[in-house]
């Protein structure tokens, strides 16, 4: 038990101390974990609807992929972003948002790999940490830059809150349908995707840390 515990933590936790140390001020730990906390019991009320939606007999791959799976997973996630963080005084810079999402989707993902592989067995931890936990932390990721966008930019605020929904939940979506809709070739697309996803990922982390660092610079450059 302690070991299925132990493997199923870890990859969420390293994930989280990745973006989180990469914040040039870092975030009140409290309030990072609060958040996992909310990740975390996120899990059970999608699990109930998940359920629900399963004993009507849906067995359409689309559906299933994109809506049971996808979108209630992510519209929580952001449901939680934007009614916990949104309004904090600590969420004050672009990169915040990556942090606080990332830390959600984590929570989430950690309690999510955890009865996978109480139900499944510790064999598939090392693909799990590979796949599903980092998918979850990237679509934080996506979605924190949107969130962090629409705080400090005034234009376009409202678009970017939609933005921080619809595209993880379009990616997330796309994730599943590829693993339910070619299971036995999935891999050989899951790979690229993945690539791709991180791509994106660090690139909105890069884009994210420049728009906080950028004032600072010009400050720097008056006062030379």
């Amino acid at each position: 038990m302690f070991t299925i515990l132990s493997a199923g933590i870890a990859p969420g936790l390293a994930l989280l101390s990745f973006f989180y140390l990469k914040d040039h001020i870092t975030e009140p730990l409290a309030l990072i974990v609060r958040t996992f906390i909310f990740g975390c019991l996120l899990v059970f009320p999608i699990m109930f609807i998940q359920y629900a939606f399963a004993t009507d007999g849906i067995d359409n791959t689309f559906l299933q992929s994109f809506v049971i799976v996808g979108f209630s997973e992510e519209f929580f996630k952001w449901f939680i972003f934007l009614y916990v963080i949104y309004h904090h005084t600590q969420f004050d810079a672009h990169y915040d948002g990556i942090v606080y999402a990332v830390s959600i989707s984590l929570g989430f993902a950690t309690v999510e790999n955890i009865l996978y592989l109480l139900n499944n067995g510790i064999e598939y931890a090392f693909s799990r940490a590979l796949f599903p936990v980092s998918s979850h932390a990237l679509f934080g990721v996506i979605m924190g830059y949107h969130f962090g966008k629409a705080k400090i930019n005034t234009r376009y605020v409202r678009w970017n809150i939609i933005l921080a929904l619809v595209i993880p939940f379009l990616l997330h979506g796309t994730y599943n349908y590829i693993l339910k809709a070619i299971p036995k070739n999935s891999i050989l697309i899951i790979i690229p995707f993945m690539v791709i996803l991180w791509f994106i990922g660090l690139r909105r982390v890069r884009t994210a840390h420049h728009s906080q660092v950028r004032p600072v610079q010009q400050l720097d450059r008056k006062n030379a």
